[in-house]
């Protein structure tokens, strides 16, 4: 699912989400717990304001972010869940 992303862009350059819109409904990143690299894109795994985590996904090439994954605290993962991140 494609999102629209709010960042702040540190001295070196890379992109923090500060806050991503579902819809027309705003979160605010409240934690980054993770963010890595891979051959195209950068992930990053936060906990927004509702309390949810999410790992975003941004494409360098089409400078788009996608939500690939969605936990809700106290639940583990689903299959779905699952096929959604590949």
């Amino acid at each position: 699912m494609k999102v629209r992303v709010i960042c702040y862009e540190g001295y070196r350059a890379e992109e923090t989400p500060r806050a991503f819109l579902l819809g027309e409904h705003r979160l605010d990143v409240t934690d980054v717990l993770d963010r890595w690299r891979g051959e195209d894109h950068e992930y990053v795994k936060l906990v927004a304001s509702d309390g949810n985590r999410y790992v975003l996904r941004y494409d360098r090439d089409t400078d788009e972010w996608e939500m690939v994954l969605m936990e809700a605290p106290g639940r583990p993962p689903t299959p779905k869940d699952a096929r959604r991140e590949s």
